[in-house]
């Protein structure tokens, strides 16, 4: 029994993301990108002209609650979280990406 067992009864879900704070200029969106494959989460991130790193992560409940915590309170090396912000929480069929992209 792997773990992709142990996730086939969680739900699927999709929620955007903001992150605040000194997140630019520190490989976060690398990072993020990196832990999502790693975790199976599909989705995109970016650096927004704000200063902050905007995304996306659809995939199980219990995933994408872990990398939220991720995003919330570790981040990359060199980062400094101020906070994040999740965004339209919503339960998913399936999910919309292949993969996990950085987008420019």
């Amino acid at each position: 029994m792997g773990a992709d067992d142990l996730l086939a009864d969680e739900p699927l879900v999709s929620v955007e993301f903001e992150v605040f704070g000194k997140v630019q200029g520190v490989y976060f969106t690398k990072y993020v990108r990196d832990i999502c494959l790693q975790l199976g989460i599909s989705g995109w991130v970016k650096n927004s002209k704000r200063g902050t790193i905007l995304g996306k992560m659809q995939g199980p409940r219990a995933l994408v609650d872990q990398m939220a915590q991720w995003l919330s309170n570790v981040g990359s090396p060199g980062s400094v979280i101020d906070h994040c912000e999740f965004t339209n929480w919503e339960n998913v069929q399936r999910p919309q990406y292949q993969g996990y992209t950085i987008r420019f």
